[in-house]
């Protein structure tokens, strides 16, 4: 059986490889200038030992010979701290660079393994669903409940492709905003009434000031909510709100979701909004998601003028909001 190398145990290998070779450079370095230095001395000896001592230019040129041999200490010296400073700088750029590579990496391959697991799950209970309502004869009530799952789980694949493609157009700059005049109350009223019907054993409260108006790409900006309300939903329990409110703060328009799931630590609240990251341990997450959703909603409130930030909810849980700078 071949050897395998877990992601951490090929980081530490690179690492001490990298740290020895580092360390074997900067040796060298120390090791030529001191022959230098040496050789310096010692032509400076040879100089000095050919002259004759009854010269009337003696003392001259001793001072001629100590000066340069000075000349070239100094020389030696500014060559070598500049050497120095360059492979200090270029293996900091270079460890940070490996570094980012590796944990790039290693996100990738858990987004590859979540989105895998994230595309079959809606599509093998979508299959079962519609096979068994074409095989038993259901009544009503029970094909409504099969319907409205399957639709759910549509919903699910629906907002992760959406999201991945979104994700991948945004990054390589090819999605085009469309900037119009946006009823961001009617839209907030809609999705939070689009989700109760989702999720109806689910907690759900908003609170809408009527009548807000906000410039924006209406397309970005309902992605942008259903993945905070979808983020909501997914760390909280089934018995706790999910509130929503959006209302006019003077300076802007502000949208906050709330709920009181497991909270987000202080360290890693800034983490969170990068791509692919995800809270915890992947080895032992059991929360479904792609570390997609939060990238993508500080991607668009970036892309239209709008601050996005976490806080802790109390006693528990999390407050996202968003502060759109100008309405219109």
């Amino acid at each position: 059986m071949p050897l395998r190398f877990l992601p951490k145990q090929k980081l530490a290998i690179a690492t001490a490889i990298y740290w020895f070779l580092l360390l074997y450079i900067i040796a060298a370095l120390f090791f030529w200038f001191a022959k230098l230095q040496q050789q310096n001395q010692q032509m400076a000896q040879q100089k000095l030992m050919e002259l004759v001592a009854n010269d009337p230019d003696y003392i001259r040129k001793v001072e001629m010979i100590n000066e340069e041999a000075r000349r070239k200490t100094m020389q030696f010296n500014g060559e070598g701290i500049t050497f120095l400073l360059i492979i200090l700088v270029g293996a900091v750029f270079v460890f940070r660079a490996v570094r980012r590579q590796f944990k790039t990496a290693q996100q990738q391959q858990n987004f590859m393994m979540a989105i895998t697991h994230e595309l079959k799950t809606p599509i093998a209970v979508a299959k079962l669903n519609l096979e068994t309502l074409q095989k038993h004869r259901l009544d009503e009530e029970k094909q409504m409940k099969l319907i409205q799952m399957t639709l759910q789980e549509t919903n699910r694949l629906n907002t992760l492709t959406n999201n991945i493609l979104l994700s991948s157009q945004l990054e390589a700059g090819g999605y085009k905003m469309v900037m119009e005049d946006i009823a961001i109350s009617n839209l907030a009223e809609k999705l939070m009434t689009d989700l109760q019907h989702r999720f109806p054993d689910r907690l759900m409260e908003w609170e809408i000031q009527p009548g807000q108006v906000i410039k924006g790409d209406p397309v970005l900006i309902e992605i942008m909510m259903n993945n905070l309300l979808d983020n909501a939903l997914k760390y909280s329990s089934k018995d706790s709100p999910i509130i929503l409110s959006l209302y006019d703060g003077g300076t802007g328009l502000i949208l906050q979701v709330k709920d009181q799931g497991i909270g987000i630590p202080n360290e890693e609240k800034q983490k969170i909004f990068e791509r692919f990251y995800r809270i915890g341990n992947e080895a032992v997450r059991k929360t479904k998601g792609t570390g997609l959703g939060l990238f993508l909603c500080k991607k668009i409130a970036t892309d239209h003028h709008a601050l996005i930030n976490v806080s802790d909810n109390h006693p528990r849980g999390s407050i996202f909001t968003i502060q759109f700078r100008n309405k219109r």
